[in-house]
């Protein structure tokens, strides 16, 4: 059975990934951010949508939301029509171009995010690329409004790696975010035992095969050459 991560083996996992392993962020943020356009692309089709092919990616300040920005720009190449609502932007080199890449894409970047109902009308997916595994709560005062509002969306939700302002090992309280579609990344996080959504997709298919015997991860085979793979939901072991 896969194994889910607490929050200390996500956070070491991805160091050795850098260290011993030599990947890039850049390499591994492309690679996620891929994997989560693709879960998207597959779980809500184009043909299936009512609103032309819109999409609402809202990005946090960090790597999670940077996976969002290269999302965004998988989704267009697709044949979505992605928006994305980044407010925090990063001043490192690796955000600022993935952020240039989008506009040359012509992506459009929200000055504001619309409230729920609005985003609801003008959209047929929100993909929540605000918080990642290093996440601690609570959430901060900058973004109660942002995940409040997307909370409140009748839409479903994809949300990248965790739901924003779940714990990473604990998951959520009543009032929580929950998503219809999670993309883990690398391996699931202990948090992920409590997504009670429609589907599960495991993303990022990187994990060089000593890493993922030295962590027991037991990861599910990819079939053929995808980069995602649908995970059965878990059983209440």
């Amino acid at each position: 059975k896969v194994k889910f991560l607490s929050q200390e083996e996500a956070i070491k996992i991805d160091q050795e990934l850098f260290s011993e392993y030599a990947y890039s962020v850049d390499q591994l943020m492309e690679l996620a951010g891929l994997s989560v356009a693709t879960a998207v692309a597959k779980s809500y089709p184009k043909a299936a949508m009512t609103k032309g092919a819109t999409v609402l990616v809202c990005c946090g300040p960090g790597n999670n939301g940077g996976d969002g920005l290269v999302c965004a720009r998988h989704l267009k190449i697709f044949g979505y029509e992605p928006s994305v609502f980044y407010p925090k932007q990063s001043n490192k080199p690796l955000f600022q171009n993935l952020t240039k890449q989008c506009q040359e894409m012509e992506v459009p970047f929200l000055s504001f995010l619309p409230d729920s109902q609005l985003i609801a009308d003008s959209y047929n997916v929100v993909v929540d690329a605000l918080f990642g595994f290093s996440f601690k709560p609570p959430v901060r005062p900058e973004f109660v409004d942002v995940l409040d509002k997307i909370k409140k969306v009748k839409i479903p939700v994809v949300s990248v790696d965790i739901p924003s302002g779940w714990d990473v090992e604990t998951g959520g309280d009543a009032e929580a975010l929950q998503p219809d579609c999670l993309v883990s990344l690398t391996a699931p996080k202990q948090c992920s035992r409590h997504f009670k959504g429609r589907l599960h997709w495991l993303g990022g298919r990187f994990v060089p095969p000593a890493l993922a015997a030295k962590y027991e991860l037991n990861l599910p085979p990819y079939p053929g050459t995808e980069c995602c793979v649908l995970l059965t939901p878990p059983t209440s072991s």
